[in-house]
């Protein structure tokens, strides 16, 4: 069989392939000067065949190049995926051909014409820099394109450098590396974290291309959904174990106000062209892997506020239309886990990820990195972590957790500290979920119940009462005491002498116990009450914002010192240095009188004063509800950050959300930290805005000179040394904290204003 002229110059050496090559342009340049020195005898027929001709030799010079070099390596910066060697010859080859064919163009157009215009020829397939082409002769001379990271660079992309050093290192350890072009080259690092994983800038060979266009015929819009039996469908239980019974139960008891929310807040602001996001849902704290028993004790007076914050994220997801999966065993998330495209792959990319939110908690996140293994860092920047007392990014960061001492079980996630989704607004650094009050009766029948003499003591476990018998005698004098205290009536014997123990109550005999109420039952005795009596713990939980909503006043136990992980067990372990100044540090500063009184319990004269106040108050036990924590507020928060917060680089807008005109920058008072210095102007630090003050120039904005400029890996900076004018700036990104604070340093703090009643929303973020 004839081997044809393309298999024959496939066979070729490589030396001999370049010389046939050569041979061939020289032809055919001398085909086509001959018949352009009879361009007079041309037609214009005949011109376009020339044209054609021209056209059909190129592209098979080029693909037979393309065949040939595809597999070449050669030069100080080739590669198989940088193709360096390809790139000279083809630049030589179509640099020559290029100006060629532009002589020849103008030739053409003088002579059909008789105009002079002189055709532009010129091709940059490369840049040596930003405005710098790459010409042929810089490539024979082995220059390089560049791949280095401007000063630009390095502030917008502040992971980059990192990411690039370890690939320089590990780059070999998975071949699916090799899969996606990168082959050791400091440029095929550069091309890989930038357009698969998005860690890096998109340097000059993507600079002309245009994004892709989106199939908006494929995008899926949310609908709000008000089909309760189908969110019951969603709430199926993995295994009997009643995992799922008392938040089926709570979002039952208060569907009806959940509907009417959505309704009205529909009337505020438009829901439609909301797109519809997967969302997985895992309960870590449900799983038996978990050993927390939640399940086992959500009716036998365990800790509920948890379950209370998963019950409404899972309500408000569904309502607000999206698709929605819910697992709580370890079993169920590796069954999901499996299913995703190269879970255990670390190669990252996630254009084609099915799942676009995931919603767990602190043992669900272990769970999850169990199973996903090498994968994690791919599915990491989707997650929210519901996580009750928040994680500073201290403890978030595990290389400075560790280096500080501090690193605990809860914390060295390596996540932006915005990923923690809290019960409260304490942090500015986390992200304020919430959870609604609960409201079990309407103004018809709370107006049927009458207000009595008596106060309700908060401490549904006995333990809560031990240490408290002055404080609850002192309010004994004045109000009749009831309680909400499950009892536990067995008891186990003692194995040593074979006898059962007396249980010990110390709740007294005066007080009238209810045991365990249902949610309706408390409610009632609630809008009995005229006082709800805090006992320092549990910390930051529901049911004083209930009680308050009910119109008793809440008595919130003053802790001095404040509790923090230095001097309670409870706090120990936990990822987060903040104080705590009483029991409910939300309603001391968001709300108090003459709603809620913070007390000290140790002085009964005060205790005295301010049960005298509360019962000689002129307002009538008016209830109270702060607009966050009702069903439209927390739908209206939620809808916020799903439509707005987006930690996937490669996924980031170019707008940064809250808007650059809702945040204000400030130099803070010396040994002030952020979030102090933005309260003091009645604002809210904006941790998402650190980046743009962490250069010496938003400095001389305020008046102050760098007299030295250091990056460190700290939670105090952008910060400045007033008596030394040292400059320092954050190396990095998650360590840019909010409560980070140092005597003798002046912070520069990006402080946003808030919508009153929803702290998390700036004015105009609700849309």
């Amino acid at each position: 069989m004839a081997l044809s002229p393309w298999r024959l110059f496939g066979r070729l050496p490589n030396s001999r392939q370049l010389l046939f090559l050569a041979c061939c342009l020289f032809l055919f340049w001398c085909i086509t000067l001959y018949r352009v020195a009879n361009v007079n005898q041309i037609t214009q027929k005949e011109s376009e065949v020339l044209k054609d001709e021209i056209i059909s030799l190129s592209e098979k010079y080029v693909r037979a190049l393309s065949r040939e070099n595809s597999d070449v390596v050669d030069g100080p910066d080739a590669g198989r995926f940088t193709a360096y060697d390809l790139k000279k010859t083809m630049a030589v080859l179509l640099e020559s051909m290029l100006e060629r064919l532009a002589r020849l163009e103008h030739q053409m157009h003088h002579v059909f014409n008789g105009s002079n215009t002189s055709l532009p020829y010129n091709l940059s397939l490369l840049a040596l820099g930003e405005g710098h082409p790459l010409r042929a002769e810089d490539l024979i001379q082995q220059k390089a394109e560049t791949c280095e990271l401007t000063p630009e660079d390095k502030q917008l992309f502040p992971h980059c450098q990192g990411k690039i050093e370890w690939m320089r290192q590990m780059w070999q350890s998975d071949l699916c590396y090799a899969s996606y072009g990168v082959d050791g080259s400091e440029c095929s690092f550069v091309m890989y974290l930038s357009e698969v994983e998005g860690w890096c800038p998109v340097k000059s060979w993507k600079k002309e291309l245009k994004p892709p266009t989106e199939d908006i015929s494929q995008i899926k819009y949310a609908d709000v959904q008000l089909d309760l039996d189908d969110l019951m469908k969603t709430l199926v239980d993995p295994n009997e174990r009643g995992s799922y019974a008392w938040i089926r139960r709570r979002i039952r008891g208060m569907w009806p106000r959940w509907t009417t929310a959505v309704k009205e807040l529909g009337k505020k602001q438009d829901l439609g062209k909301r797109r519809k996001k997967k969302i997985l849902v895992h309960l870590g704290l449900l799983s038996k892997q978990s050993g927390w028993k939640f399940a086992e004790n959500q009716f036998k007076g365990g800790p509920l506020g948890e379950l209370v914050q998963w019950s409404d994220l899972i309500t408000t997801l569904y309502i607000l239309g999206h698709d929605l999966t819910i697992t709580s065993e370890t079993e169920q998330l590796a069954n999901i886990l499996s299913q995703l495209p190269a879970a255990n792959s670390p190669c990252q990319s996630r254009k084609e990820l099915p799942v676009q939110i995931i919603y767990t908690d602190i043992v669900g996140l272990r769970q999850f990195k169990k199973h996903v293994k090498g994968g994690y860092g791919k599915f990491s920047c989707l997650l929210r972590i519901v996580d009750s007392f928040g994680t500073e990014p201290a403890y978030n960061h595990r290389p400075y957790a560790r280096a500080h001492k501090i690193l605990t079980s809860w914390g060295g996630n390596d996540l932006l500290p915005q990923q923690f989704y809290t019960m409260f607004p304490h942090s500015p650094d986390n992200s304020f979920m919430g959870f609604v009050v609960e409201r079990h009766l309407n103004t018809s029948k709370s107006k049927n119940i009458e207000r009595k003499n008596i106060a309700v003591v908060y401490g549904k476990n006995e333990y809560m009462w031990q240490g408290k018998e002055k404080y609850i005698e002192e309010i004994h004098k004045k109000l009749e005491v009831h309680g909400t205290t499950y009892i536990d009536n067995s008891t186990k014997p003692n194995p040593k002498k074979g006898t059962t123990p007396k249980p010990v109550h110390p709740i007294p005999n005066y007080v009238v116990n209810h045991g365990l109420l249902t949610a309706e039952d408390f409610h009632v005795l609630l809008r009995q009450a005229k006082v709800f009596v805090g006992l320092g713990f549990p910390y930051e939980g529901p049911a004083p914002l209930e009680a308050i909503a009910n119109g008793a006043v809440f008595l919130n136990v003053k802790f001095h010192p404040p509790h923090s992980s230095k001097n309670t067990a409870f706090f120990k372990g936990k990822p987060t240095s903040r104080e705590l100044t009483s029991q409910h540090p939300y309603i001391e500063q968001f709300i108090g009188p003459p709603y809620s009184y913070t007390v000290d319990i140790n002085n009964m004269g005060e205790v005295e004063a301010v049960l005298n106040k509360v019962l000689n108050q002129s307002s009538k036990f008016e209830s109270y509800m702060p607009y966050e924590y009702t069903e439209e507020g927390m739908l209206q928060r939620m809808n916020a950050y799903i439509e707005h917060q987006n930690y996937c680089q490669f996924q980031k807008r170019k707008s940064k959300w809250p808007p650059s005109s809702a945040v204000t920058y400030f130099l803070a008072e010396q040994g002030l930290d952020c979030k102090e210095a933005c309260w003091k102007q009645n604002l809210i630090c904006e941790p998402g805005h650190f980046l743009e003050l962490n250069s010496a120039e938003k400095f001389s904005k305020f008046g102050k000179t760098c007299a030295q400029e250091e990056y460190v890996g700290d939670i105090f900076y952008p910060a400045i040394d007033d008596k030394n004018k040292d400059c320092y700036f954050q190396k990095e990104e998650i360590l840019f904290s909010c409560v980070g604070k140092r005597d003798y340093l002046k912070r520069l703090c990006p402080c946003r204003n808030y919508i009153k009643t929803q702290t998390a929303l700036c004015q105009g973020c609700d849309r």
